[in-house]
């Protein structure tokens, strides 16, 4: 198991969060008190560190319990960001085709649904796939975690949590989401790749691979013939502070390994003894 992060719980007095928006305040870098007496970090820094902001930051929150929604939706507001709360997974899909949200925060466990089904509703939706993504939960479970990863979440963050590494994820993440906006389709050999599309293909056809794959495999495919060891696929794929075991990376490859065997390039990637995987240079079809 990877190294944790101490849990700090935000405790507050249940409020009434159905449908409620924050105001997005930027304050200096002190801990502020919200109206129920919990501090919470707020950062002078740029909302994305360099990435030029001149509109909000749209944050949807779906969390069926009140008291965390508002907790969620007071902190960011300090951060500089533009909440809005949810209590279920309909409302959710309301909110969504209503306004355009920049990253949602998603309970597993919801009414009328689970948060889960609602990532994987997201990312096969063409306009709104591009969204970040981060479930918040106290399933603590790996297979959980794997599971909501694999679904199409970004991030996974457990309950309790430290309101520090909250704030520092999701600026971590929506700051990736950025990049990515901008990358262009990535090509090795027979091998294609476009994160515009979400789409990775062999020779013009498609390789059906989950999200978690194809983050893999862009990896990847940005540095060719490089080897990466477990540790680092994980911090640079799964993200920094995943609660997750090693051995998750090597099923992943194992699973990318199949896909791409389908499509007849069997030998792309490889391993490398006592170090970790690479996929090499120049792959091609075997028939």
């Amino acid at each position: 198991m990877r190294s944790t992060i101490e849990p700090v719980l935000w405790r507050f007095q249940p409020a009434d969060a159905t449908h409620s928006r924050g105001k997005g305040i930027c304050q200096n870098d002190k801990q502020t008190s919200s109206p129920h007496g919990s501090s919470i970090p707020v950062s002078t820094e740029s909302v994305h560190n360099g990435i030029a902001m001149n509109d909000a930051i749209n944050i949807l929150i779906v969390e069926d319990e009140s008291a965390i929604a508002e907790m969620l939706s007071v902190g960011l507001s300090q951060a500089g960001y533009s909440p809005e709360i949810v209590q279920t997974t309909r409302a959710a899909r309301v909110a969504l085709a209503e306004q355009v949200f920049h990253l949602a925060l998603i309970d597993w466990m919801l009414p009328g649904g689970s948060g889960l089904e609602l990532v994987r509703t997201i990312r096969s939706d063409r306009k709104l796939k591009h969204m970040a993504l981060m479930i918040v939960t106290a399933r603590t479970a790996e297979r959980d975690i794997t599971t909501g990863l694999d679904a199409g979440a970004d991030d996974y963050v457990l309950k309790p949590f430290s309101p520090r590494e909250l704030n520092s994820r999701i600026k971590a993440l929506l700051r990736r989401t950025m990049q990515s906006d901008d990358e262009q389709p990535l090509t090795n050999g027979a091998l294609s790749l476009d994160p515009q599309s979400h789409r990775a293909s062999v020779n013009g056809v498609t390789v059906e691979i989950n999200h978690t794959e194809f983050k893999l495999l862009r990896h990847f495919m940005m540095n060719p013939d490089r080897v990466y060891s477990r540790a680092q696929l994980l911090d640079s794929v799964w993200g920094p502070g995943t609660f997750i075991e090693e051995r998750t990376v090597d099923v992943h490859v194992l699973r990318l390994r199949k896909a791409l065997r389908a499509a007849d390039l069997d030998d792309a990637i490889e391993t490398v003894r006592g170090a970790g995987y690479r996929l090499i240079k120049e792959p091609t079809q075997t028939s």
